[in-house]
């Protein structure tokens, strides 16, 4: 089988694809997308992908060809709140699966926490972001006098806020 044609075949599935949203109880998107996954495979519906993201609570997303597949689906399945019946644009969905990178959320004064190299478990704040290469610039809240360091992005995660 030529590349070509595994990638056709993820792009062309016969017709035109769309979003559809189906609103649900609140964390039972999985098991609802699990029933509508038994369903589709029993009645052999074209179904193409079931998205339960955790960013979209209370909904889950299917893509089909149409909206009487989306019905026939969910027909009586417990947990399922609701239809919509108009369609998702691939753009809104894109915005919500892609990950957003953390040099992207850091800001300046942010207390993190270092998780690799020399420093590891101790807490810092952030002084500086160097997006091109990649990297912060720290300041060491535990050492008993001002130490600034510079580490990769991958050597921090941001501590838990306190409320």
């Amino acid at each position: 089988m030529s590349s070509q044609g595994t990638q056709e075949s993820s792009n062309n599935r016969g017709g035109k694809q769309m979003f559809f949203a189906v609103r649900t109880t609140a964390g039972q998107e999985t098991n609802v997308a699990l029933m509508i996954e038994v369903r589709t495979r029993t009645l052999n519906l074209p179904i193409y992908s079931i998205l339960s993201l955790p960013s979209l609570r209370g909904y889950i997303v299917l893509e089909t060809t149409g909206l009487h597949i989306v019905y026939e689906a969910v027909k009586g399945l417990k947990h399922v709140r609701g239809r919509a019946s108009g369609t998702l644009r691939w753009e809104d969905l894109e915005t919500l699966i892609k990950p957003k990178s953390l040099i992207e959320l850091l800001q300046g004064g942010e207390e993190v926490e270092i998780i690799a190299g020399p420093f590891r478990g101790m807490k810092a704040k952030v002084v500086a972001i160097d997006k091109v290469k990649n990297e912060v610039s720290l300041s060491i809240l535990e050492a008993s006098y001002p130490l600034t360091i510079t580490v990769p992005i991958d050597y921090i995660r941001v501590s838990k806020k306190e409320v």
